[in-house]
């Protein structure tokens, strides 16, 4: 059975996979939506208006309103804060007009709360705002539009029945062009990165201009036409044959004449001097940015997000519809931008992954998280404060032991580094086996070592893309794998050092890229108090080193094991031995 709860807002997500409890706000529509036909008599009777914002601010609604044609529900909406009053002496001209007495007035938001197995995340992502641009006139200039607008306007539904025309006289546009990467590919204003689809959405536009409008003048502004897709190099190719002109240049600005057209100052790149385009319409063809409600939605369900600030799948390649946090799967444009096409099939992955899951009943447990042993804790709670998944349970005042919630837990490690009692032991990357890895290193030659932590995920794998891109670097580095940099124990570095290491290396994820959520925060508060306390003991706290390496930075991993080489080399057999000497003292 499939329940859509429309008009609703998730308010609170508790628990984790298999036991997810969802508190989802709903808010009160005022109309019956059981028994609503979608007559539409109430909206004819309306005298309150408002700008739609289904038609992007180009046509109005009433009070009482259908949110978009094919809604679902289809029933009416009222909205409180545009009607007159929800005193029925106020109005109440929608509920006289309802022949079916859908309207009720007394209709009050309900808090539920719904048990569900798995979450798949599915908000969407948001436009630029192409006032941010003022060099571009938009909001200044009527006739600047963006592609937004655009398609309202050429829509057979839209305000204008799906004719083009100018918003300042209602006329025609005889010339129009359009200019892209407004928002996108820009690094001091805008967003960095190409927001995948606008050109070939650009190209799309160009081709319904010219199968309603054979005769119109059509331009594109472009830095960089990206026709990735399958079939759209034909379409580009047949925008190009009904005689759009595409003219690569830098668009400066936009200024209007007294006769509302416009001129496009642009520099030709090619002669890089400055022309200028006359054009009755110019559509900006603006970016795309991540939901308004994104940070809300990340925090509610901790999340991790890219540079790009969208959401952070587990594995780009292995697992790219599944979030770090288990129970919880990517559909469509939360996770980058992407069009139609590849929303579907990532919804249908999305699908199929949290179908997986659940259709056997009872949830499979990675052999690698943590445990508690009760005789060592001494329920300070420090474990459940760095947890990123909130998998440990404590009652600090009642004193029980932590408890670990298996199915949540992903095995990162951080609360076994941090537990300050050894209480807790991480199956499979227990302190005997890493303490042995590094005995095994340092057993022979340890001057000629640089002992090596490296995230599983990340700078491992970095390593690893180093090894098989045929990366030269110096053979003296020596890697210990664990799952995250957070599980890296001060004592293992301290161990090392103990051990003659010359140089010891913690690295991991970058800020905002970790794959158990911000378990590296923890890391990098670790390393520094640790720099602290070998300073305070008279060591050369330079000989400790933390490193964020991605799994696609294989170069970065050849530069950092070179620099690491020549601090190894400024460490003598002299300072080593002081080193042992004074970390024995301190016990």
């Amino acid at each position: 059975m499939i329940e859509v709860l429309a008009y609703s807002e998730v308010k609170e997500v508790a628990g984790y996979v298999g036991n997810f409890k969802v508190k989802v706000l709903r808010k009160a529509r005022y109309v019956d939506e059981k028994e609503c036909t979608a007559c539409g008599d109430c909206t004819e009777v309306c005298p309150q208006t408002k700008p739609s914002e289904f038609e992007v601010g180009l046509a109005t609604r009433k009070a009482i309103y259908q949110p978009f044609p094919q809604a679902v529900p289809p029933a009416y909406v009222l909205d409180v804060e545009t009607c007159l009053g929800n005193m029925p002496l106020a109005c109440e001209k929608c509920s006289e007009a309802c022949e079916k007495d859908c309207i009720d007035y007394d209709m009050t938001d309900e808090e539920i709360e719904i048990d569900v197995g798995t979450i798949i995340v599915a908000i969407g992502m948001s436009v630029y705002d192409a006032a941010g641009m003022s060099e571009y006139g938009y909001t200044r200039y009527p006739n600047v539009i963006t592609s937004m607008e655009f398609e309202r306007l050429i829509n057979a539904g839209g305000p204008t029945q799906g004719h083009m025309v100018r918003l300042d006289n209602g006329e025609k546009p005889r010339t129009v062009g359009f200019v892209q990467c407004v928002g996108s590919r820009m690094e001091k204003r805008g967003r960095p990165y190409c927001s995948n689809i606008c050109c070939m959405n650009t190209v799309k536009d160009t081709l319904l201009l010219k199968e309603h409008y054979p005769e119109m003048e059509i331009a594109v502004h472009y830095t960089d036409i990206r026709a990735f897709g399958k079939g759209f190099e034909d379409l580009y190719k047949k925008s190009r044959s009904y005689g759009v002109k595409y003219i690569r240049a830098l668009p400066g600005q936009i200024r209007q004449r007294d006769d509302g057209s416009l001129d496009l100052y642009v520099e030709d790149v090619e002669t890089g001097g400055v022309r200028v385009h006359n054009y009755d319409m110019v559509v900006l063809s603006v970016g795309f940015v991540p939901h308004p409600d994104f940070d809300r939605v990340r925090e509610m369900l901790n999340l991790s997000k890219t540079s790009d600030g969208f959401l952070l799948e587990a594995h780009p390649k292995l697992e790219p519809v599944d979030a770090p946090t288990r129970g919880i799967f990517f559909a469509g444009t939360c996770e980058a931008p992407k069009d139609i096409k590849d929303s579907v099939t990532q919804a249908s992955g999305a699908v199929a992954r949290a179908s997986s899951l659940m259709r056997k009943g009872e949830i499979a447990v990675e052999a690698i998280t943590s445990m508690v042993i009760d005789e060592k804790c001494k329920s300070c709670g420090i474990c459940a404060k760095v947890c990123p998944y909130n998998a440990i349970i404590v009652d600090t005042k009642a004193k029980t032991p932590a408890r670990v919630i298996e199915a949540a837990c992903a095995g990162c490690g951080t609360c076994g580094a941090e537990c300050p009692f050894d209480a807790i032991v991480m199956r499979h990357y227990t302190d005997e086996q890493i303490t042995a890895q590094i005995d095994s290193i340092l057993a022979e030659d340890p001057m000629e070592k640089v002992v090596v932590f490296a995230c599983n995920w990340c700078s491992y794998a970095g390593a690893d893309f180093a090894g098989i891109s045929r990366l030269q670097y110096p053979a003296t580095p020596r890697l210990i794998r664990t799952m995250c940099s957070g599980r890296v124990d001060s004592k293992f570095v301290l161990h090392a050092f103990r051990k003659g290491a010359p140089v010891v290396l913690v690295s991991g994820c970058h800020f905002g890229d970790c794959h158990y959520i911000d378990a590296n925060h923890w890391t990098a508060k670790r390393i520094e108090k640790l720099k602290k306390k070998l300073d305070k003991l008279g060591i050369r706290s330079e000989r400790l080193q933390l490193e964020w390496i991605s799994a696609a930075e294989g170069m970065r991993f050849q530069e950092v094991m070179s620099r690491m080489e020549q601090l190894r080399r400024t460490v003598t057999a002299e300072e080593v031995a002081e080193t042992v000497a004074l970390l024995s003292e301190s016990g």
